[in-house]
């Protein structure tokens, strides 16, 4: 694979919830901003890249690209700009065999589609230049260590570069899917289900029918989103959950406080998952807990909320002592990222070793 020049710029998502702090993240990073683009895409310039694998700065970027190529320019005042970008494209990565070419707007939540439709013109005219790229249809298939071709399209003109998805935190452009919420119980269904796309950039997906321990689980909108794929729920609460999921086949409810829920003996599950409200530190302690009954190799999807936490400092400085209780108390730490669908938090990945 012929590889790019090192970049001169990288694009840097910021999540839109931590607007009014950027510079402070930017600062953290080591990041010279160059331009804003879109909504919350950041072009910077980066003195040591590995800052955002390594730093505790590193989960308030949500994904990442190094600018490989970049045409400054307003496309929908540009005529043939789709064949003009695409032949460029071409040029450039052409001898790169990326494993497949993805296109997206980089303001995805625009009210007008123009971009993501001319994102849609643009990867389908640039493949037609490529050779045959085996993972171009199922996003998800891509190999998470080989470097992929992505491009972003916006009113600020065409950037692309070439990286792993593992690399730049998501498999799609931008970051993750986006889920449709419109018969959902609760926002939190959409947090559940993006990351388990997700979990597919670190390890192999969690098993069809396997058997999940959820925290907090009321009103029921992330165990929804998993009995909807196939898996059993033991859903613990002390309220109720949504009358919809009445006698839901795979459902176990059990109506308690978590603090004083026990599981019964030799009872084991294959994934945990805790999106409750209130003090990160006493959560995580029922979570450590109740990790004990995970089976080797399981799974563990902690939200850890920023409530009290009034700076992305102080965000980070919880986020570390967090991750050093659960590897201190036998967990193997996977990720820490922020979900498109989280707000003042970030959610965690861990693995009970076999």
């Amino acid at each position: 694979m012929t590889t790019p020049p090192n970049p001169a710029s990288w694009l840097l998502r910021i999540p839109e919830v931590f607007e009014d702090r950027t510079r402070e993240i930017l600062d953290g990073l080591g990041a010279s901003p160059l331009k804003k683009l879109g909504t919350d895409y950041h072009l910077v310039r980066l003195d040591d890249p590995a800052v955002l694998r390594d730093s505790r700065w590193a989960p308030f970027v949500s994904w990442n690209l190094p600018v490989h190529h970049a045409w400054p320019c307003c496309p929908q005042k540009m005529d043939g700009f789709v064949e003009k970008a695409a032949q460029a494209i071409f040029r450039k990565f052409g001898e790169s065999h990326p494993q497949t070419l993805l296109a997206g707007p980089l303001q995805p939540g625009a009210p007008h589609p123009y971009y993501k439709h001319l994102a849609t013109n643009l990867r389908g005219r640039t493949l037609q230049l490529f050779p045959p790229l085996p993972a171009a249809a199922d996003v998800e298939a891509q190999d998470p260590s080989v470097p992929s071709l992505f491009c972003l399209v916006g009113k600020e003109g065409l950037y692309c570069g070439l990286q792993s998805p593992r690399d730049s935190n998501g498999f799609y452009p931008g970051g993750t899917k986006f889920i449709r919420q419109a018969d959902s119980i609760s926002r939190a269904g959409a947090k559940v289900v993006e990351a388990l796309h997700y979990l597919k950039l670190l390890r192999p997906a969690v098993p069809d029918g396997a058997r999940w321990l959820e925290l907090g689980a009321s009103p029921g909108g992330m165990t929804s989103e998993l009995l909807a794929r196939g898996f059993q729920v033991t859903a613990v609460d002390k309220a109720k959950l949504d009358d919809r999921l009445a006698k839901a086949p795979g459902l176990r409810f059990v109506r308690a406080d978590v603090e004083t829920y026990r599981p019964a003996e030799g009872e084991r599950f294959d994934a945990l998952l805790s999106d409750m409200n209130g003090d990160a530190r006493s959560t995580l302690r029922q979570v450590v807990r109740l990790a004990a009954h995970l089976n080797p190799g399981g799974l563990v999807i902690f939200t850890l909320k920023g409530a009290g936490a009034d700076s992305p400092d102080e965000l980070t400085t919880l986020t570390r002592a967090a991750v050093a209780y659960a590897t201190a108390s036998g967990l193997a730490h996977l990720a820490t990222t922020h979900l498109t669908y989280n707000r003042h938090e970030f959610t965690l990945f861990f693995e009970k070793p076999d």
